[in-house]
């Protein structure tokens, strides 16, 4: 009892207490949900810098296309009607845990798709424009955008994955509801009917 009371055993044995505690919270996860939750929005980030980038890059291409394929104007409304549709869409770090506002986001951007897709395909009636450089550069930096899109999509699905998985499981859980109030992040799903081509009637 005299030790304890002692101020020279005091001081080291509070630094090791708090040193024992510290080792206690980071040993059992309590840094996993936030370390993962930022990781996460790190990841949805990138997908909205991807998502902005194609869309900067539509109005060069329908411009260039315009001049080279007048007749197809259906085509080009729609794939100006669905850039301005994902660009109207506004999302913030809050969207990826409210399931309508983050399908919103997902529906919009999957209708652009589309039409950039039936617009690709349309291109290939006009052999005029696949010899035109300007065109070639922004299909070449169209088709660079949508695959940093999909890996960007990729890596945001691994990291909702992780810490949905972390916020759902133990010890996570208990950090989660107790101190952080987590709540599951949305994530991509693959579009109904991604695996069949884009039709184009001639």
């Amino acid at each position: 009892m005299v030790l304890a009371q002692s101020p020279a055993l005091r001081r080291p044995l509070v630094m090791l207490m708090v040193g024992l505690f510290g080792l206690m919270l980071a040993g059992c996860g309590y840094n996993n949900v936030p370390t993962l939750e930022e990781r996460a929005k790190a990841a949805w980030g990138e997908v909205q810098n991807q998502y902005q980038r194609r869309a900067d890059l539509i109005p060069n291409l329908v411009e260039t296309v315009k001049g080279y394929a007048q007749q197809e104007r259906e085509v080009l409304t729609q794939v100006i009607e669905a850039r301005a549709k994902a660009t109207q869409v506004k999302v913030d770090a809050s969207t990826i845990t409210d399931p309508a506002r983050f399908k919103e986001y997902q529906d919009a951007q999957n209708q652009l798709s589309g039409a950039l897709g039936r617009l690709m395909v349309t291109v290939e009636r006009y052999p005029e424009l696949k010899s035109n450089q300007n065109f070639l550069a922004l299909q070449s930096q169209l088709e660079g955008t949508e695959n940093r899109v999909a890996v960007a999509r990729r890596d945001y699905i691994q990291a909702v994955q992780a810490f949905n998985t972390e916020i759902r499981t133990f010890p996570g859980v208990i950090w989660a509801r107790l101190f952080w109030g987590a709540k599951p992040m949305e994530s991509f799903s693959a579009t109904a009917g991604a695996e069949r081509p884009p039709a184009v009637k001639f």
